[in-house]
């Protein structure tokens, strides 16, 4: 999510991902239509279904305008695309409806074909129709055995949208250091709530997981599969959770990648991750003061540390001027704390030294100087601080508001800002801070709660800053089939495919290509 950062793997959707301040030949024969042993018993029945169920995708091209260009590179990847209807609300199936759009690789290796694979990069709100050629190069030799499928979830990307037109693109800043940035915080939720219930409010109670996961359940369906394969990352992790527990019987092999502790799941998600956005902070100061003469920012960690104390207390008493014309941003201490939880979510050498370039930018503005800004920084800022992602972030809010009710009261964030304050001041006014789910109208399902066990092999980094390794550990207890690959030694959120680890990517092939969990947990080191 932005709260647990969706994982996105094209050069644009990479860029936008950094910006999101917010964190992936076929069958034997064309797809058939869904057959009543495709419709296998499971938790959720099937009542006025069976159209959904049994469509045939229409599969073609995936370009759908001229300067499309990540559909012409999904064409030259192979790749074809298709629209499965959906109905809006499962209780109303005869009712309106809404498109969800898919991404097909299909298998090459179609005589040792396992079945297909659904992917989900996180979010929420990720797309992942982008998603399959680069799985497909992570899977190595086993990936020509699978067809890999990517899908926009409902009102996200390529699918039926949804955008409350606000004027930034994601409401998720800090509070600041006194109580009139949190007031300002508290009108700008209400209003950003306001404005989306104005604009759609026929729709948003069906913004969930559990109609996500219900979609997956007709795309496996409309694919002709008994069962399903699944890749989830950060909120993916949740998403394919729901999934094993609304349609025990209908998944294969489940990769869980940074995962959530489903009873920890809500609008306040991060604010038990303080602990490890400090110390992925610290390691990254580490590195930037190796780096002094490049970035100077000091030569010690300690003071790396005190010029981001410096930048803030600027930051409290006047707005900081970045860049220049047109691309001028003006920042203040509610800004910037979100920028760093989010630079700190990958401790690669390029994410630890894009951040770094930001707060030297951050530094010189503090000390009055003019700032020329990096295109990337000059793209998170424009995301930021604009509603040019506005759909992106209305998607990823209507979604977390619509599974789990927030507290309403702004008493009460404020009671737990001002506490976490003298702990945690950097970190503490954001991720205790208000939002607009504290407006939303009350989610119409309960939060899912699992009830069956799930085999699934569940991926988690010791020091991962968005889906702690709590959270990771927490789901392996409550699925006691489950296995658990450990990576030592990393602050990073997202590993297979992603962070470069032969241990986890070898391992996680293994069980896709074999469909059997290790024996016991495992652990990789950095």
């Amino acid at each position: 999510m932005r709260y647990a950062e969706k994982i996105t793997h094209s050069p644009a959707a990479r860029s936008a991902a950094a910006a999101g301040l917010a964190l992936a030949v076929g069958l034997t024969a064309s797809p058939a239509l869904a057959t009543p042993a495709t419709r296998a018993a499971g938790t959720e029945a099937h009542s006025g279904l069976d159209r959904y169920y049994d469509q045939r995708p229409s599969w073609g091209t995936c370009v759908q305008s001229p300067d499309d260009t990540t559909g012409r590179d999904l064409d030259a990847a192979g790749v074809q695309c298709a629209d499965v209807t959906v109905p809006l609300d499962y209780a109303a199936p005869r009712g309106r409806t809404v498109t969800v759009a898919v991404s097909r690789l299909k298998a090459t290796d179609t005589r040792h074909r396992i079945g297909a694979i659904l992917l989900n990069n996180g979010g929420p709100g990720g797309p992942a129709v982008e998603s399959p050629p680069v799985i497909r190069t992570a899977m190595k030799k086993v990936g020509a055995r699978y067809d890999i499928v990517g899908f926009d979830p409902r009102f996200v990307g390529r699918s039926t949208p949804l955008d409350c037109d606000w004027p930034v693109s994601f409401p998720w800043f800090s509070a600041g250091a006194g109580r009139a940035g949190f007031d300002r915080h508290v009108a700008l939720s209400k209003s950003l709530a306001a404005k989306c219930r104005a604009a759609n409010a026929s729709v948003l109670p069906h913004v969930t997981t559990r109609n996500t996961a219900r979609d997956m359940d007709v795309i496996r369906g409309a694919l002709g599969e008994r069962k399903i394969s699944y890749l989830g990352y950060s909120y993916g992790t949740y998403l394919g959770t729901v999934y094993t527990q609304m349609f025990p019987g209908r998944y294969d092999r489940v990769v869980l990648d940074g995962a959530i502790d489903p009873r920890a799941y809500g609008p306040r998600l991060l604010k038990d991750a303080v602990q490890e956005n400090e110390q992925a902070l610290s390691a990254w100061a580490v590195w930037a003061a190796g780096r002094h003469t490049t970035y100077g920012l000091g030569r010690t960690r300690t003071a790396v540390l005190a010029t981001i104390d410096r930048v803030m207390a600027k930051a409290a008493r006047a707005s900081l001027t970045v860049g220049t014309a047109p691309d001028t941003f003006r920042l203040d201490d509610t800004h910037i704390p979100t920028l760093l939880f989010m630079g700190v979510a990958d401790d690669t050498d390029a994410s630890r030294a894009s951040l770094a370039e930001q707060v030297s930018v951050l530094s010189k503005a503090a000390k009055g100087q003019q700032t020329t800004l990096s295109p990337g920084f000059t793209e998170q800022l424009r995301f930021a601080l604009t509603g040019e992602g506005s759909a992106s972030g209305s998607v990823q809010m209507a979604i977390i508001c619509g599974d789990v009710p927030a507290p309403r009261n702004p008493e009460l964030y404020w009671h737990d800002i001002e506490r976490a304050r003298a702990a945690h001041p950097l970190f503490g006014p954001l991720t205790e801070n208000i939002g607009p789910c504290a407006f939303w109208d009350a989610p119409r399902e309960n939060p899912t709660r699992i009830r069956h066990d799930a085999p699934a092999l569940i991926v988690a980094a010791t020091g991962d800053p968005r889906t702690t390794y709590r959270g990771s550990a927490a789901l392996h207890d409550q699925l006691p089939s489950s296995r658990l690959l450990t990576l030592k030694g990393a602050n990073r959120h997202a590993l297979y495919g992603e962070y470069g680890n032969a241990c986890v990517d070898t391992k996680v092939n293994r069980y896709l290509e074999t469909g059997r969990l290790p024996g016991k947990d495992e652990v990789c080191v950095k």
